[in-house]
């Protein structure tokens, strides 16, 4: 399937994996729909997707934690896509990627509003988008939905209890809408992500950048690329091909809390 000139629409995309994925999409000629919190931020995403080749870039405000906001969003998209007046707007590919962790507290020391912004972002987010955009999504045209799961939605640890939670709940909504969808052509897909080195760490630890780097100390992370360059492949295959789900580890990494670390010199 070409994704030249077909719209894309990618949330969070100011930074991290959204931001490359707009890179990526826009270097196959693809029409851009970018949506994130931080206008400042995604208007360089903008700027760079020109820059890439995209065959047209808008960009709006979006916040997923907000049904109103979501709405407001998809109102705009539907109005980018439809180019001529009575046309029926179609979206390609949805990749809903808003999200991320907040804090790494223990169960008993958790926060009210740490745990409700990753279940807001990560799992009523990804439903939100979803049952918004679904209505531009045309059937049997080898169209895909693909949500950017985690490595922490398979396997749990210390301080992630919400995260952990958030994440193994966008898989079970990956593997529910694929099972929603049958029969209609539309693919669905979830991309999990291990070890990757982005602004995650430093959302998740507040601002702590010392903290943030200690993460990644000694081994060799995904970069947000190597994700992007996976979407754009999931996206592209031929229209009967779907790729259920995809784990993406880095080689410095076996499994969670196992990643091999070199020592410095």
């Amino acid at each position: 399937m070409k994704l030249k000139k077909q719209w894309v629409l990618i949330t969070g995309a100011s930074s991290g994996f959204g931001a490359a994925a707009a890179a990526a999409f826009a270097a196959e000629g693809a029409k851009l729909l970018l949506g994130a919190r931080r206008l400042d931020r995604l208007k360089k995403t903008s700027d760079q997707a020109k820059k890439n080749g995209a065959t047209a870039v808008h960009f709006h405000e979006l916040d997923v934690s907000q049904t109103g906001s979501v709405e407001t969003f998809m109102a705009w998209a539907r109005e980018k896509m439809a180019s001529k007046r009575g046309t029926k707007p179609v979206l390609q590919v949805l990749i809903n990627n808003a999200g991320g962790a907040h804090g790494a507290d223990t169960i008993a020391e958790g926060k009210d509003s740490d745990w409700e912004t990753m279940l807001q972002t990560n799992v009523l987010g990804i439903l939100r988008m979803t049952r918004a955009a679904l209505p531009c999504v045309p059937h049997d045209a080898g169209a895909t939905i693909i949500n950017i799961g985690s490595l922490a939605a398979r396997a749990a640890y210390s301080g992630g209890s919400a995260y952990c939670a958030a994440k193994a709940g966008e898989l079970q909504i990956t593997r529910v809408l694929r099972q929603e969808l049958f029969g209609t052509g539309i693919r669905v897909s979830s991309v999990d992500p291990g070890l990757a080195e982005t602004e995650f760490s430093l959302v998740r630890f507040k601002g702590d950048a010392k903290k943030a780097k200690e993460l990644y100390a000694g081994a060799n992370p995904l970069v947000a690329a190597d994700i992007a360059e996976i979407l754009v492949w999931v996206a592209s295959r031929p229209p009967h091909v779907n790729i259920d789900e995809m784990l993406i580890k880095p080689v410095d990494q076996a499994d969670m809390g196992k990643v091999f670390r070199r020592k410095s010199a």
